[in-house]
């Protein structure tokens, strides 16, 4: 049995998800082929719904679809590279835009996303989303960024001495592999 690990650091409409994950895309680019592992964090749209029952009742959280998102990966021949880290600033509904490789996400990932959720609203102009009313959430975004980045550092700790970010057991042989929260 393996496991799955979700962070979600939630303001008003906006929140940070972070989650290990094992990936392998047969129908990958040359150069992309291979099994990837690492973190994945995403800006996503959150919900509050109303709580129903006596007034202690838990209210459901909707975790809503994505806006921007980075994906701090390795191939799993060389470990502790980030060789596969890249940013898809553009999310189309639930799919990512193309890849985009950074010299900067690789060359230092913590300090360059540390830089990226500083600017929140930079992020969601670079993905052609409004930012009506969310003025709050990035100074709640930038606010918090410390600790964010720090559970990322965690999280790849994690993966790195394999608690996290692995192959399921029965992973089919040339299939499509997909194993984490996000």
């Amino acid at each position: 049995m393996f496991r799955w690990v979700l962070y979600l650091f939630g303001f008003e409409r906006l929140g940070i998800a972070l989650s290990d994950l094992y990936f392998v895309d047969p129908s990958a680019k040359p150069g992309e082929e291979g099994p990837e592992r690492g973190a994945r964090v995403e800006l996503r749209y959150l919900e509050r719904r109303r709580a129903r029952g006596s007034k202690y009742a838990s209210g459901p959280i909707l975790v809503g679809r994505p806006i921007w998102r980075v994906d701090l990966l390795e191939s799993v021949e060389n470990p502790g590279t980030l060789d596969r880290a890249h940013v898809h600033p553009v999310m189309r509904r639930w799919n990512p835009g193309n890849r985009r490789f950074e010299p900067e996400l690789t060359a230092d990932p913590l300090g360059w996303l540390g830089e990226q959720l500083h600017h929140p609203e930079e992020l969601i102009d670079a993905a052609g989303v409004s930012d009506e009313g969310l003025s709050r959430d990035f100074e709640q975004i930038r606010a918090n960024s410390s600790e964010i980045v720090e559970v990322i550092r965690r999280l790849l700790e994690r993966i790195g001495n394999g608690e996290l970010g692995a192959a399921p057991r029965d992973a089919p042989e040339g299939k499509l592999v997909r194993s984490g929260w996000l």
